[in-house]
């Protein structure tokens, strides 16, 4: 397991940061540092806890309580506001009441009636197995290393082996109220103990000082790791290597034929966003003799095939033929036959009052000699899925190298899949956003109006790819949006409209970031004034290449990937108020405006019978935060009407209809409409944002 655990793990314990923290602060600055390292735990994986003494808010006593990591939280992430807390005099008096297996589930009805404080946070499952292990401080980790230990056939004789008598080992228990009377049991009797594995799940570790619990479940999982190096040392993993990765362009290539084509037919129930992953660990999985039959045995620990389904699906790629004319043709084959299994997986599986059938669409797709890719309701949830599965490729890594890798049994990965508990969680999750899972690429991306209509659509949900010809700008904006909306969601790409082989490129790369292309907004763009005999073949060559060819070239390419989709697809094109009224002195503006037009009206005939809708939004005068209107064009306008660059905009205001200015937001508005499903039923339509102009009424 060198390959990916090379490095030691840190103590980041800071003993005089530490000092002037309250056991609560402590719980809080422990979780944080173990959910740093994912050697140590998973995104949104392990639990931590810690007992302490609070004065009770109506008897003003001292009482004990219970602060545990609330239900759907993140060690790494965690604030103080993500623990649950529960006296422990309740939560001990819960144990009379238990009635046994059949009626685990109600347990969990119980828990809130232990609240301290009035905390709103949500206790999760996991808290009975905190409660009763009697010690302060309780770390509940998912190491790949443990869990490879914890996932082979001889779990309990690895684990004696490696742990001696400090960590003891528990049979795999789903977790809650049973699992934490276990604890409790192996605890009592094991008083100098200082953990626990479990099978197929994970580790528990404990002490009565915050500071050395973390030591502990550092030094635990360190050993294990050692351990791991130690016995695999040039062992082949996996059988050894089947197939060879293609070159890295090569890799992203496939994948980005791959994933618009799979994403179309995995999206009918919402649409999803995709991940690719050419990691190194993926990379050597997917190569390996034994991948094949290791990835129908599914994944082990819960948290892992929680967000992965029991198994991937293994597309079938030769990369040493790299046919991807006969790959494409079998994706559909391939695909309908995986539902068609998971469909079976649930009927063998289901209960009476099982939820219905989710998505029986593969999460994971593994390509030999290319690398993985995910699909997931956003572009976090894909590529923290992603993560997951490397963390389940690490466990059969280890396992199978030194045992014999087990994956959980069928019905056990059933019951927590479709667990009711796990289904009321999902039925409290707020509802999709109007544009969740929709995937947009925005040119002008860094300029006012291109800026403004990106920020709309991740507010709405989406993932947006900006292109601009300014890499500066572009830059500057990428970060500034990513600080608000989160890096996952947004992306950036230099891009010049006029270059074919740049816009080629474009959205391939968006096709591989993504998965595939729901929105186009053409709105790259310049702006020049010249009286005819003043203007140069040049200056009308450079409006007529941006503003005509470039809508053409990227209008081109965003059709073929929702042809591939199958799913539809808006196109959005910012014209302008002058491609439907004259202008003085702009002629070559004009008229590559109106061409932009027209060509969006040809294109709403092409793309209706794919669900291709094309649409255009026209401005006028949006002066605040335009790249156009803070060079020569200004003073060029205001030249042509006897202003001045302070008057302008106030002229413009004083023409129209409504006597109001336009900004950015006011075409984003109208972009956002014409993306989402309040426009459905609309292609071939001219909305101008203008605040009114005769000259440019379309009827």
């Amino acid at each position: 397991m060198t390959a990916i655990m090379p490095k030691c793990l840190q103590n980041q314990w800071d003993a005089a940061k530490a000092a002037a923290m309250s056991e609560a602060q402590k719980l809080l600055y422990r979780s944080n540092l173990l959910g740093s390292d994912k050697r140590i735990t998973n995104y949104g994986g392990g639990n931590t806890s810690a007992k302490v003494m609070e004065v009770d808010p109506l008897s003003g006593t001292l009482v004990e309580v219970l602060w545990v990591k609330g239900s759907g939280g993140d060690v790494g992430s965690i604030k103080m506001d993500g623990f649950a807390t529960l006296y422990m005099d309740k939560l001990r008096a819960l144990k009379a009441v238990y009635r046994g297996l059949p009626m685990e589930d109600e347990m969990v009805g119980l828990l809130p009636h232990c609240t301290f404080n009035l905390n709103v946070r949500a206790a999760s499952i996991d808290t009975p197995l905190h409660a009763y292990v009697p010690r302060k401080h309780v770390d509940h980790m998912h190491p790949d290393a443990v869990i490879a230990i914890a996932a082979s056939a001889n779990s309990r004789a690895l684990t004696q082996e490696i742990f001696g008598k400090d960590i003891g080992w528990l049979p795999w228990k789903r977790p809650g109220f049973e699992l934490g009377l276990w604890l409790e049991k192996f605890c009592l009797e094991n008083p100098d103990a200082k953990g626990v594995v479990l099978e197929s799940h994970g580790l528990f570790t404990w002490d009565d000082d915050a500071e050395a619990c973390y030591a502990l479940t550092l030094q635990i999982i360190q050993k294990a790791m050692d351990w791991f190096e130690a016995k695999t040392a040039g062992l082949p993993a996996f059988g050894g290597a089947l197939h060879h990765s293609l070159a890295p362009e090569a890799r992203r290539d496939v994948a980005a034929r791959l994933m618009p084509a799979i994403r179309g037919m995995v999206s009918g129930q919402q649409h999803m966003v995709g991940h690719f992953d050419d990691s190194d660990a993926v990379l050597e999985f997917v190569n390996a003799k034994d991948m094949v039959a290791l990835a129908a045995l599914g994944t082990s620990c819960p948290d892992h095939f929680l967000r992965t389904k029991i198994r991937p699906l293994v597309v079938d790629f030769d990369p040493a033929a790299n046919d991807m004319e006969a790959v494409m043709a079998g994706l559909p084959a391939q695909i309908a036959a995986y539902r068609e299994d998971y469909a079976a997986y649930y009927a063998r599986c289901k209960h009476a009052d099982s939820p219905a059938l989710r998505d029986p669409n593969a999460v994971v797709y593994l390509v030999p000699g290319v690398g993985m890719i995910t699909f997931a309701k956003d572009c976090a949830t894909a590529r923290i899925s992603g993560e997951f599965y490397v963390n389940a490729i690490n466990v059969m890594r280890g396992a199978s190298a030194v045992s014999t890798y087990c994956g959980l049994p069928e019905q056990e990965a059933f019951d927590i899949e479709y667990w009711l508990l796990e289904e009321a969680k999902l039925s409290r999750m707020p509802k999709p956003k109007s544009l969740a899972g929709r995937v947009a690429l925005v040119t002008g991306g860094a300029g006012g109006i291109g800026r403004a209509t990106a920020e709309r659509y991740l507010a709405e949900g989406a993932c947006v790819m900006l292109a601009d010809i300014d890499a500066e700008a572009l830059c500057s904006a990428r970060a500034e949006i990513s600080g608000r909306f989160g890096a996952d969601a947004v992306r950036a790409i230099q891009m010049n409209v006029t270059d074919e082989a740049a816009v080629m490129a474009a959205f391939a790369q968006t096709a591989l970031d993504f998965g595939g292309i729901d929105i186009l907004v053409s709105n790259a763009g310049i702006a020049s004034s010249a009286a005819i005999e003043d203007t140069s073949l040049a200056l009308w060559n450079k409006n007529m290449g941006i503003l005509s060819t470039g809508y053409f070239l990227v209008s081109r390419e965003a059709f073929k990937l929702m042809r591939v989709q199958g799913i539809g697809g808006s196109v959005v094109f910012v014209a302008s108020k002058n491609g439907l009224a004259a202008s003085p002195n702009a002629s070559a503006y004009c008229t590559a405006k109106a061409a932009e037009i027209h060509l969006a009206r040809c294109l709403a005939l092409e793309g209706a019978e794919a669900g291709i809708r094309v649409n255009v939004v026209n401005p006028d005068a949006v002066l605040r935060g335009s790249k156009i209107w803070s060079g020569e064009w200004l003073d060029q306008r205001a030249r042509t009407y006897k202003t001045d660059k302070d008057g302008l905009e106030e002229m413009y205001r004083q023409r129209s209809l409504l006597k109001r200015s336009v900004y950015p937001e006011d075409i984003a508005e109208a972009a956002y409409f014409f993306a989402s499903d309040l426009s459905a039923k609309s292609t071939g339509n001219i909305l101008n944002v203008d605040a009114g102009n005769v000259q440019a009424f379309t009827r």
